[in-house]
């Protein structure tokens, strides 16, 4: 294979990766995502040993040992454009000869988890609870822009969702992906709730907020409320997963998202102690990321395919 020309693989003159500012020792091969920069102390604060602390723009990492277990977190900011940019970066950082430009032979499988906040779209589920994304639907298009992307997403719920909407010819089509198995089984438990999450590409119109502004279809949040496909609802708003979801999914690594719940849209109510309910969170991923026995312990909600 020819290396990839400078425009398409773009490195500083350190030689690391061009906006992570890393180099392929720097990560570990499990990676958690969190949008906010502010969060990544609060993660590695909980390290035995943090070993790299490195920053540009909104992308901060550390990267250290938790019981044993090499980890690496980093912000992404906002949006799926950000996770555009983080995980083709990391899969760069992890499976292309960065001196030579050219993909590796071997290939390197990282383990990917973002631990987010969101909001529910379901009157049962309340506040300071948790989310686990089975699946992930992307009303930001982003994976449409990628070759193979029908091998990696559910085209029949695609289908069912924009019929059941009435989804706009105007709007990017939604695509459907799936969580790792082996990500989803490892982290999940009876404190959790697995559903469907929708990742909206802004947190105002998108999400059927109205300010000054209205949106294109007021009843949206309502049909998402009621749509059902075969035993599948719609939990939650937030606005990374079904990005890390695709690009993981294409690029042959595992991926799973987890999210405490802030606000319920329904209710209309806000957590008071959403501080508290995300390192509740922060702890709970990482010790069930470290215990090689908790996938093998009893709990329900376990992953099944569609």
């Amino acid at each position: 294979m020819n290396s990839l020309l400078e425009t398409e693989l773009i490195l500083n003159p350190d030689g690391s990766i061009y906006h992570l500012n890393l180099l392929p020792g720097d990560i570990a091969d499990n990676v958690i995502l969190v949008g906010d920069p502010g969060r990544v102390e609060m993660v590695s604060s909980l390290f035995d040993s943090v070993e790299i602390k490195k920053e540009k723009r909104e992308f901060i990492t550390h990267t250290g040992n938790f019981r044993g277990k090499g980890i690496s977190v980093i912000s992404t900011g906002i949006g799926t454009d950000n996770i555009d940019i983080v995980v083709n970066e990391l899969d760069a950082l992890a499976n292309i000869d960065i001196r030579s430009r050219k993909v590796k032979g071997s290939h390197r499988k990282l383990s990917i988890i973002r631990i987010g906040t969101c909001g529910s779209v379901q009157p049962d589920i309340p506040v300071d609870s948790f989310v686990m994304s089975e699946l992930a639907i992307g009303f930001d298009g982003l994976l449409n822009f990628y070759d193979r992307r029908d091998e990696v997403c559910n085209i029949e719920f695609e289908k069912a969702f924009k019929n059941s909407v009435g989804w706009g010819n105007n709007m990017a089509s939604p695509y459907v992906v799936r969580a790792s198995e082996i990500l989803f089984n490892r982290l999940n438990g009876d404190d959790m709730i697995s559903g469907v999450t929708i990742s909206a590409p802004g947190f105002y119109g998108p999400q059927g907020r109205q300010l000054r502004l209205g949106t294109a279809d007021p009843r949206l949040n309502r049909k998402i409320e009621n749509f059902r496909w075969n035993r599948y609802r719609i939990c939650n708003y937030e606005m990374e997963c079904s990005a890390i979801y695709g690009l993981s999914k294409l690029l042959g690594h595992e991926a799973v998202t987890v999210c405490a719940v802030v606000a319920n849209r329904i209710s209309g109510t806000f957590s008071k102690v959403h501080e508290d309910t995300i390192l509740k969170l922060i702890n709970r991923v990482l010790y069930r990321l470290a215990d090689s026995n908790h996938e093998k312990e009893g709990h329900t909600g376990t992953y099944t395919s569609a």
